[in-house]
C-alpha cells in the first residue's frame, strides 16, 4: 500500500513538473503572438487609447510594427517573466489534476462508447481547469495588465509586484486582483473541457498515437492543435469580457465602463458590434500553436520520464 502511495506520488510530481517545462517554453517561444492578441483585445477599454494618447491599432501587422517601434523589439516579451509564473503552476495543475480528476470518472471505450467517453474527458477537463484557476487568478490578472501596457510613455505598472500591490490598494483591495473570476471559471470549464475533451478524445481514435516515428508526433500535434484552436474559438467571447473587466479593476467604480460581466458583454454587442467579441481570435488561433505543442511535449515528456 505505501508503495503504491509513493508511487502515485512520484508520478504526480513528474506530471508537474513536465506540465510546467514544457508550458513555460511554450508560452515563451509564442509571447509576441500573445501580447498583440492582448493588445487588440482589450484596447476598447484600454484609458490611454481611449482618451486618445494612444492612437488604436488597426490589426494584427499594424500592432507588430507600432510595438517593435514605439517600444522596442524586447516589448513583445513584456509580462512574459510573469506568464511563465503563471504558466506552470497553471498548466502543470490542469495537466497533473486532470489525470488525477479523470481516474474518478466512468472509463468508457472510446470506439465502442464514444459519446459517453467523450462526456467523460469533456467533465474531467473541466474540472481539472476550474481547480487550477482559483489558485492562480491574480497572476493572470497582472499578465493581462502588463501586456496592455501601450505607447512609448510612462508605463502603468512597473512588473508583477507593482501591479499587484497598486490594484491592492484600488477600490476593491484584493478582490480587485479576482475582477473578472467569475466570467472566467464559466469560461475555463467549456474551454478545458473542449480542448483536453477533445484532445483525449482523438489520442484514443488516433491509430499512430503510440508511435514516436514522425507520423505519430505529427498526428498528435495535429490533433492537440484542433483542439486547441476549437477551444478558444469557442470560448473566446468569455475571455474578451474577462478581459476588459480586468482592465478596470484599479479605477474607482462610478468611472467603469462595466458594471459586471453580463454588462460587458450587451455593451460591447451594442456599442462595437458581436464581432468585437472576437477582436485579437486570428492572433490567437496562431497562438494556440504553442498550446498545442505543450500538450504534445507534456505526453512527450510524461513518456520519458515513465522511462526514468
Amino acid at each position: 500500500m505505501g508503495a503504491k502511495k509513493t508511487s502515485t506520488t512520484e508520478q504526480a510530481i513528474k506530471d508537474f513538473v513536465a506540465g510546467g517545462v514544457s508550458g513555460a517554453v511554450a508560452k515563451t517561444i509564442t509571447a509576441p503572438i500573445e501580447r498583440v492578441k492582448l493588445i487588440i483585445q482589450t484596447q476598447d477599454a484600454n484609458p490611454k487609447i481611449i482618451s486618445g494618447e494612444v492612437p488604436r491599432y488597426t490589426g494584427i501587422f499594424n500592432c507588430f510594427t507600432r510595438v517593435s517601434a514605439e517600444q522596442g523589439i524586447g516589448a513583445f516579451w513584456r509580462g512574459n517573466l510573469t506568464n511563465c509564473i503563471r504558466y506552470f503552476p497553471t498548466q502543470a495543475l490542469n495537466l497533473a489534476s486532470k489525470d488525477t480528476i479523470k481516474s474518478a470518472f466512468p472509463k468508457y471505450n472510446p470506439k465502442t462508447e464514444f459519446w459517453p467517453f467523450f462526456a467523460s474527458n469533456l467533465a474531467s477537463g473541466g474540472a481539472a481547469g476550474a481547480f487550477s484557476l482559483c489558485f492562480v487568478y491574480p497572476l493572470d490578472y497582472a499578465r493581462t495588465r502588463l501586456a496592455s501596457d501601450v505607447g512609448s510613455g510612462k508605463k502603468t505598472f512597473n512588473g508583477l509586484m507593482d501591479c499587484i500591490v497598486k490594484t491592492s490598494k484600488g477600490p476593491k483591495g484584493v478582490l480587485g486582483l479576482y475582477q473578472g473570476f467569475g466570467i472566467s471559471v464559466a469560461g475555463i470549464i467549456p474551454y478545458r473541457g473542449v480542448q483536453f475533451g477533445l484532445n483525449d478524445t482523438i489520442k484514443g481514435l488516433n491509430p499512430w498515437d503510440k508511435e514516436v516515428t514522425f507520423r505519430g508526433i505529427a498526428s498528435k500535434w495535429a490533433g492537440a492543435q484542433f483542439s486547441v484552436i476549437m477551444s478558444g474559438f469557442v470560448t473566446y467571447p468569455f475571455d474578451t469580457v474577462r478581459r476588459r473587466l480586468q482592465m478596470e479593476a484599479d479605477k474607482p467604480l462610478e468611472k467603469r465602463l462595466y458594471k459586471g460581466a453580463v454588462h460587458c458583454f450587451g455593451r460591447i454587442a451594442k456599442d462595437e458590434g458581436v464581432a468585437a467579441l472576437f477582436k485579437g481570435a486570428w492572433a490567437n488561433i496562431l497562438r494556440g500553436t504553442g498550446a498545442a505543442l505543450v500538450l504534445v511535449f507534456y505526453g512527450e515528456a510524461q513518456a520519458m520520464m515513465k522511462k526514468m
